[in-house]
């Protein structure tokens, strides 16, 4: 588990592509492998990745697999690049932002970048199958940081966050521009609530889904436009 709070920015120092994985070996700042092992979990960038390999006092390695290449940011990375890296949180740790996982849910893009006198304001475009479970003052990971949501439209596909001046130094944020792509876990206990009303309305509306489809059809609408809501 992991609490949302980004330790550090870490450089991914080599990669090497083998059969059915890739290989990152990933720099890290002065102090953040004490007592880091073989088979200890790090997020990097919001990938729970496994280390693989102690390279040096400051240098780790991991394998990640096809399908996390596939799901999320990693596969587009190459040498030198910047990562926000959290190491799991021990049992009784503070969790200063929300539980993470690390198991990414998708991918989306940054839209909207708003630099105002004292903040970074980011709109992203979610992928409708997940913006479902998106709300405002909710909470949502970007990059394996731990986010409010400010504001939300669903109907349109996009949320809002307002990165404060602490979060843009202690990440890669700041070097984010439009376009894009961002690793999005979406907040667990939300995704619960939201699957278990939606399977309840549609139990119960079972008898009645004929005509509640034609009724909302007529209004070019549909069941999962109005559920969305």
């Amino acid at each position: 588990m992991f609490t949302g709070i980004v330790q550090a920015v870490a450089t991914l120092d080599a990669i090497e592509d083998r059969t059915g994985l890739r290989s990152f070996t990933i720099e890290f700042p002065a102090g953040f492998c004490e007592g880091l092992a073989i088979g200890a979990s790090v997020a990097v960038d919001g990938v729970c990745l496994t280390v693989t390999r102690i390279a040096s006092p400051t240098r780790a390695c991991f394998d990640v697999m096809q399908q996390s290449l596939a799901i999320t940011t990693l596969a587009g990375y190459g040498a030198g690049q910047p990562v926000n890296v959290e190491r799991a949180a021990r049992d009784g740790a503070e969790i200063g932002g929300h539980p993470l996982s690390g198991h990414i849910d998708c991918t989306a893009r940054l839209a909207q970048r708003r630099v105002l006198e004292n903040n970074l304001v980011w709109r992203i475009g979610m992928p409708a199958s997940h913006m479902r479970y998106v709300f405002a003052k909710g909470y949502i990971a970007v990059n394996g940081a731990s986010l409010t949501i400010a504001e939300c439209d669903r109907a349109a596909g996009w949320f809002e966050v307002w990165l404060i001046p602490e979060t843009r130094r202690a990440t890669v944020f700041e070097d984010k521009r439009e376009g894009d792509a961002l690793n999005i876990e979406v907040e667990r206990n939300t995704v619960v609530m939201v699957d278990t009303v939606r399977e309840a309305v549609e139990q119960r509306l079972a008898p009645l889904r004929g005509a509640i489809d034609a009724l909302l059809r007529d209004k070019g609408q549909s069941l999962d436009d109005f559920l969305a809501r």
